[in-house]
């Protein structure tokens, strides 16, 4: 082979090269193309490796040519490559553009429990007559559940609570709040103002107003001159705040060992609103919490001088007072982790 006829080859692999790098349409295309000229079997490879065929006094002048081949097919694709990444890049920033004027994507957000957000209502109520919130262990003695509330052992009263015993001897799953009283006054000197709310256990059978977990709280109020008037001007204003300003309210005699004189407060029927229907037994009245004045012995076992001092307690079910503001009739959604019963709150 002679250089003329080299240079000749050499410039129709040129045009062919220039002519294909310019008509590739993207960076995929490109890269086939330059491995088709460039590559280790590409085209313009095979016709350098002939440059051997060439008489000797001529291949200096034969490499020159094909060099600046090469350099131009590089730098055309060089050049081309730069040119589709700009194009790729203005098409991806076009699908991709933000509007800065929509309204942003709004972000789900979670919700308190129904009974959470109400234990926190109800310390909030409480709070702003200067009662601080308690907490007290699940796992009680028999001594503080029961024989220091006044409720000796084999007392017929113990029949109102179905007890869970543990495998601790003298220890049991607490079936109500109130041995947080004795927590309280032993920890704590009058005047007090406290309030206990959390999880109680009894052996019942679960359907859609009871069940062997439930919730309560507990207030207690010691002072000096502390009256049951006091008792039921505080406990109207709480229902007042929970169920309206004009929800009307009682007193009716009730029995607990741990108060004397028990009573059981009421409000007017949240669903026919004193009327009478099914959920209030055709009465009017419903029954959300039992209070009553401190037992004289109760204050003895907490260590205060029930000579001196005086005080009320009483105690509501959380999931009772939660029913009755949302008018949920089947105590069993508290527990039952169903998102679509949750959400709603």
């Amino acid at each position: 082979m002679d250089l003329d006829t080299f240079g000749d080859q050499l410039d129709r692999l040129r045009g062919a090269a220039l002519a294909d790098v310019a008509a590739a349409g993207d960076l995929e295309a490109l890269d086939e193309r330059a491995s088709h000229y460039l590559g280790r079997k590409g085209t313009l490879t095979a016709l350098l490796r002939s440059i051997g065929a060439i008489p000797p006094e001529a291949r200096p002048r034969a490499g020159q040519l094909a060099n600046a081949v090469r350099e131009a097919v590089e730098a055309a694709m060089a050049a081309r490559r730069e040119a589709l990444a700009a194009v790729q890049l203005e098409r991806r920033l076009a699908a991709e553009a933000t509007d800065p004027t929509l309204p942003g994507r709004p972000r789900r957000r979670g919700s308190l429990h129904p009974l959470l957000e109400t234990s926190r209502r109800i310390a909030e109520i409480f709070g702003q007559f200067g009662f601080v919130v308690y907490e007290g262990p699940q796992v009680e003695t028999d001594e503080l559940n029961f024989q220091l509330l006044n409720i000796p052992e084999e007392h017929p009263s113990r029949d109102l609570w179905d007890t869970l015993y543990t495998d601790l001897p003298g220890h049991l799953l607490r079936t109500h709040t109130s041995p947080g009283q004795i927590h309280v006054m032993r920890a704590t000197r009058p005047p007090i103002r406290a309030l206990l709310p959390g999880r109680c256990f009894r052996y019942e059978a679960v359907d859609a107003s009871h069940g062997f977990e439930f919730f309560q709280v507990e207030g207690l109020m010691i002072d000096e001159g502390t009256t049951l008037s006091d008792l039921r001007g505080l406990l109207d204003e709480f229902a007042h705040a929970m169920f309206g300003a004009d929800r009307g309210t009682r007193f009716r005699p009730g029995y607990y060992p741990f108060t004397e004189p028990s009573v059981a407060f009421d409000v007017r029927c949240v669903v026919c609103d004193g009327t009478g229907c099914p959920a209030c037994g055709r009465s009017g009245w419903m029954t959300i919490l039992g209070a009553g004045m401190v037992h004289p012995v109760v204050l003895r076992n907490g260590g205060i001088d029930p000579e001196r001092y005086q005080g009320f307690a009483f105690g509501m079910g959380t999931d009772r007072i939660t029913m009755l503001r949302y008018g949920i009739n089947d105590l069993r959604l508290f527990l039952e982790s169903d998102v679509r019963f949750l959400e709603q709150f």
